[in-house]
């Protein structure tokens, strides 16, 4: 029986640990600085035992978890350095940036500390240990950053803890790691957040913009809504590349500046053609940077209990949905109402039942 200490008990972390006690005979601890959330990470399972205190573990730990914010990251860090003697575990992280901590690592690396560096591409809209699921980094790119004492044994060592993940592995640099990552999900971060921005400058005039951006504009910038300490915290330390990009950005847009002032429809076909074919070719049901939204789009017929059948219908097949939003109704004809899910297993189970009480459904619309 091999010992695990996950510290930091939440959704990745308890996904995490999920698909190790399904994989491995562990007996996983988990330590969190709320100690709530690990006592309630014991209670339903996740965990095997709730600790107030991770050195001692740590000490006997065959690998070690840290599933915590990235400046919480650096502090666990050094408090495992400091441990005497040396710990023999595996330790991994799961942060969004990877630099500093490899940084740390390095220094760590002069103790003896075998330290490998991760980043699980994969989340939810919900958050806590509560949401924590077995499946939930199925399919997600899983990133591994080495440092410069890790062997390949250390590399097949940490893909064997995280087998049951069903995730694929990307070996990397860190920095090459903290490039993509800005690229394909810090940096739309930033864009979807300064297009909400100008939207509420001109809402304080023109009200009537709250009201219309209900729609298409609410959804293609929900990433916006994400936790804003988080995303200060990732743009800090990924600063040196979002820069890069942000400029990349500014003479894009002086680029579309110039098209639109000039007027030349084919400049302009052009460019909306080559975002569009681009666009076009990406995956459609991969798992990215950015965890999509698992909507399913059903059309309801406006009438008394059309909305309570459905939600019933789901409730008894213990399908939980996390939105919904009627997306058009008017009187006498059907409406569209869209139901997000934690994750596609719950939308394609959803699809299934209300298909099968003859509901027209769509994936996308």
């Amino acid at each position: 029986m091999k010992n695990v200490l996950l510290i930091g008990v939440g959704l990745i972390g308890g996904s995490i640990a999920l698909s190790i006690k399904q994989e491995h005979e562990a007996t996983i601890y988990g330590y969190d600085v709320y100690a709530d959330n690990s006592v309630t990470a014991a209670k339903i399972g996740v965990i095997d035992e709730a600790v107030t205190d991770f050195t001692g573990m740590a000490q006997i730990a065959d690998l070690i978890i840290i599933a915590t914010p990235v400046e919480a990251t650096l502090q666990v860090m050094e408090k495992l350095a400091s441990i005497s003697p040396v710990i023999k575990a595996l330790v991994m992280d799961v942060g969004s940036t990877k630099k500093s901590i490899m940084n740390k690592a390095e220094e760590m690396a002069a103790t003896g500390i075998r330290f490998i560096g991760g980043h699980p591409m994969a989340g939810s809209h919900k958050t806590g240990v509560e949401s924590a699921k077995v499946h939930l980094l199925e399919n997600a790119f899983y990133f591994l950053t080495p440092n410069s004492i890790t062997t390949d044994v250390d590399i097949d060592e940490a893909k064997t803890w995280l087998k049951g993940t069903r995730a694929k592995f990307l070996v990397t640099d860190p920095d090459e790691h903290d490039f993509l990552t800005g690229i394909v999900s810090h940096f739309p971060h930033l864009v979807a957040s300064s297009l909400v921005r100008v939207a509420q400058h001109h809402a304080k005039e023109k009200p009537l913009i709250q009201q219309l951006a209900a729609g298409g504009f609410r959804d293609i910038t929900r990433i916006a809504s994400s936790s804003p300490k988080m995303w200060s915290d990732i743009v800090s330390q990924n600063k040196s590349h979002l820069l890069t990009l942000l400029h990349e950005w500014k003479n894009e847009m002086d680029t579309v500046i110039e098209f639109v002032e000039k007027g030349d429809e084919s400049e302009l076909y052009d460019y909306f053609d080559g975002a569009k074919s681009f666009r076009d070719s990406l995956p459609v049901r991969s798992k990215g940077a950015i965890h999509p939204f698992s909507d399913l789009y059903v059309d309801i017929l406006d009438k008394v209990g059309a909305l309570s059948h459905i939600t019933a219908l789901l409730a008894q097949s213990e399908i939980s949905i996390i939105n919904l939003g009627i997306l058009e109704v008017r009187e006498g004809l059907n409406g569209v109402l869209r139901l997000s899910f934690q994750d596609d297993n719950d939308r394609d189970q959803a699809q299934e039942i209300l298909q099968k009480e003859n509901y027209l459904t769509q994936i996308t619309l």
